[in-house]
């Protein structure tokens, strides 16, 4: 039993919050990374496969954008029961922190790709044109032209993905996962506890506040526009 005095959360009920903000932390942290790792290239290449673009390929590029529209619009709740069999063969389980890395990056690819998609579009194509007018190939404007310019609206994007990814962090609590979310369930509602809900709507929101500002800030660095 965990017992309250003056309405304060005991000890061992903090030491569970903050092994529950590790857990979020580290799911959150490793699918965001492997969403990237699967994402951003995605997303370059929807950016830059349509009919007379560097790597025009309309029909992949079609394909893919199916593909990516249907996993972005399955509610994640939804897509975690639905790949349960894939989690298990990928994590060896269903249930706990590690098999909830697997429908967080499942969620998180295509939302990152469509974000980076996004993002490169922006860059303006009369640069594109003039380093096509001196020689570079498609892999060289990609790398040396487009992605470098869309950098700052690439940062903002993956900072939206992962406050995003906290959200789902806490969402997939429900089905075992771990986590804040988890533990909020478990304590906050089955054993109505509400000192411990509010405790973890207040950690997720200083995680989502401290995310959105260092986001902020790294591109505001980045933004050449912005540079003294």
């Amino acid at each position: 039993m965990f017992d309250w005095t003056f309405g304060l959360l005991s000890p061992a009920m903090t030491d569970l919050i903050i092994e529950a903000t590790k857990q979020t932390l580290y799911m959150v942290l490793v699918s965001g990374l492997l969403g990237t790792l699967v994402g951003l290239p995605l997303g370059v290449f929807l950016a830059t496969s349509r009919s007379g673009e560097l790597l025009a390929a309309p029909w992949l590029n079609g394909v893919l954008g199916l593909v990516v529209n249907a996993a972005r619009s399955t509610p994640f709740i939804i897509l975690v029961v639905a790949i349960i069999p894939f989690t298990r063969l990928v994590a060896g389980s269903s249930i706990g922190t590690n098999a909830a890395i697997v429908p967080l990056t499942v969620a998180a690819a295509p939302f990152i790709a469509r974000l980076i998609e996004a993002s490169v579009r922006e860059v303006d194509q009369g640069l594109v044109e003039a380093a096509r007018a001196m020689g570079a190939g498609p892999l060289q404007i990609i790398t040396k032209v487009l992605l470098p310019e869309a950098l700052p609206s690439i940062t903002l994007a993956l900072t939206l993905a992962v406050v995003s990814l906290l959200g789902y962090s806490a969402m997939v609590g429900a089905v075992g996962g771990g986590g804040l979310g988890d533990l909020g369930i478990r304590f906050g509602y089955q054993r109505f506890m509400p000192e411990v809900m509010a405790t973890v709507v207040v950690v997720l929101i200083l995680l989502v506040q401290g995310v959105q500002t260092l986001g902020d800030s790294l591109a505001r660095r980045l933004d050449k526009r912005h540079r003294g």
